[in-house]
């Protein structure tokens, strides 16, 4: 009975795991999309490379450098859609998400290879890229954050441009991500006392009070934190059925069950906390909190190091690139850590965390004369007061939702417009 026992929790467990790594499609409506086309996929990649080898001039030495490094990646990422795990979702399509488990993996490597360069190497190996760079510096003596006292409308309105846009958008994707609101405000509030302790490192920190307390935390990531909460609650309270294709007669309904694959198969309510949970659970929302706070500070110091513009392609395309790779992250991460039958962290939020510790270390060794400057009571305090302000938000809203269970989503409880809530499934 022992035995028979053990392998049926070690059966429940390795199910756990895999509904997060390796997502199996269970209803198939795209027929020819999940028909396995290896073949034709061998034979489009021989003939891609034999036009591009034998028929492409190969007189320019960098050239054949960059075409023969972009064909490696082409390879790698084809091999990823053919070997690596789905992850946790399989909308629009699990081949989407294991070239981006491909690609996290592809950035992970560079990283590392980068991190055992030299400054001048890895510069040189950036103005190759875009030779542009060489003529951007950052201006350490320009003034942030002065004339405060000045407040008129024409100097606030200054300050709503596309980065303002940029930021709301930010936050209404990471209210959609993470879905608690505790957690947002907690990293909310956290990210301008980070700002206040690397102000001394990175002078574009410095900010007004009205602009840091008005126009970030209010306005930018409250509206974005709310809309993204909205959103969720939204899909949340809606029943969804993904008929399928074959069922639906009509040209249009075909038209428009085709348009749904890119949206969720389901939608996962995502509650953090319990009222039960144990000082584990609180650790690990913490660290949620300070990783998060790690990573948004990697893409402030990687294009100071480097000296990139906020709006260079670099930038632009590794935001890009996080933002899909954190999608699948958070939510192994939040299975990991609430799913006491899942005794393993998600592979793609296992590289997840390499690429944040692997970037933090290139900042920090390529940047070694900017962070000889550091004022090491600045980050001890810093430190001290993002656990303060996590444990508070944290065991805040677990006792809130101890006294206020209507308050939160419950999988007991039923939505306001009378349904059973569907949305406690283990795919999103």
């Amino acid at each position: 009975m022992k035995s028979s026992s053990g392998k049926n929790i070690a059966r429940i467990r390795a199910e756990s795991f895999s509904s997060i790594n390796e997502k199996a499609v269970d209803d198939i409506s795209l027929d020819f999309f999940y028909k396995p086309h290896t073949i034709t996929l061998l034979l489009i990649s021989i003939g891609t490379v034999i036009y591009f080898a034998f028929v492409r001039d190969t007189n320019d030495v960098e050239q054949n450098i960059w075409e023969g490094f972009l064909c490696c990646c082409f390879f790698f990422l084809i091999i990823s859609v053919l070997a690596f795990p789905n992850g946790p979702f399989t909308r629009p399509h699990p081949a989407v998400w294991r070239i981006v488990f491909g690609l996290s993996v592809l950035y992970l490597l560079g990283c590392l290879f980068v991190l055992f360069q030299n400054l001048e190497t890895v510069n040189s190996i950036l103005y190759w890229l875009d030779p542009k760079l060489q003529d951007f510096h950052i201006d350490m003596d320009k003034e942030y954050g002065v004339n405060c006292s000045d407040i008129t409308v024409e100097r606030i309105w200054n300050h709503i441009d596309i980065f303002a846009l940029g930021h709301y958008l930010g936050w209404m994707f990471k209210a959609i991500l993470i879905r608690h609101m505790g957690i947002l405000w907690a990293m909310s509030i956290m990210w301008e006392i980070t700002e206040l302790a690397f102000a001394h490192l990175l002078p574009n920190f410095i900010e007004c009070w009205w602009d840091a307390l008005v126009l970030d935390v209010l306005l930018c990531n409250g509206f974005g934190i709310w809309c993204g909460l909205k959103i969720c609650q939204v899909l949340e309270m809606r029943e969804y059925k993904w008929e399928c294709i074959k069922d639906i007669h009509s040209t249009t309904g075909k038209i428009k069950r085709a348009v749904l694959q890119f949206t969720p198969e389901s939608w996962t309510s995502v509650r953090w906390l319990d009222p039960k949970c144990s000082y584990m659970r609180i650790f690990a929302c913490c660290e949620l909190v300070l990783f998060w706070q790690v990573s948004e500070l990697n893409t402030f110091f990687l294009k100071h190091v480097f000296e990139m513009p906020a709006s260079h392609p670099f930038v632009t395309a590794r935001l890009i690139l996080i933002g899909v790779i954190v999608a699948p992250s958070v939510r192994q991460y939040y299975c990991y850590v609430t799913d006491t039958t899942c005794k393993r962290v998600g592979t793609q939020c296992w590289v997840y965390g390499c690429i944040m510790v692997t970037e933090a270390l290139i900042c920090i060794k390529h940047g070694k004369e900017l962070f000889q400057q550091t004022h090491a009571f600045n980050i001890i305090v810093w430190l001290a007061i993002q656990f303060l302000i996590s444990v508070i938000f944290v065991v805040g809203y677990a006792l809130y939702y101890k006294y206020n269970p209507k308050k939160g989503y419950s999988p007991n409880s039923n939505s306001k417009r009378g349904l059973a809530p569907r949305y406690f499934s283990k795919t999103d």
